[in-house]
């Protein structure tokens, strides 16, 4: 593995700088970000999100850290509405929908 060098600047909102990146962790870096809509066609939105972390956690790997990269898959629990009571979850109410359809999904175009 080859030694680590500082090659990385962030923006620091709170200071308003870039500043080089230092890990919590000597030689390791721990990243956790938001995993695909579930409950709905994917977009390109959604894909802007995958190749960034992707492009990121590729560069830490390349600067020599070693790099756990969790994203998460489910947004069960996402309420319809800004309500956090008598709200409906988003997952559990697509079935009830006759126009929802699960096997459009799995089919080939």
């Amino acid at each position: 593995m080859r030694p680590m060098k500082s090659e990385l600047r962030v923006f620091n909102t709170l200071s308003g700088e870039k500043e080089d990146f230092k890990p919590l962790h000597e030689g390791h870096v721990g990243m956790y970000v938001c995993g695909p809509t579930v409950y709905s066609d994917v977009h390109l939105g959604n894909c802007r999100t995958f190749v960034s972390f992707d492009v990121i956690y590729r560069y830490l790997l390349h600067l020599g850290y070693k790099v756990r990269y969790v994203r998460n898959i489910t947004d069960v629990g996402h309420l319809e509405g800004d309500a956090d009571t008598d709200a409906e979850d988003k997952i559990s109410k697509k079935p009830a929908s006759k126009s929802w359809n699960p096997w459009r999904s799995c089919r080939p175009t």
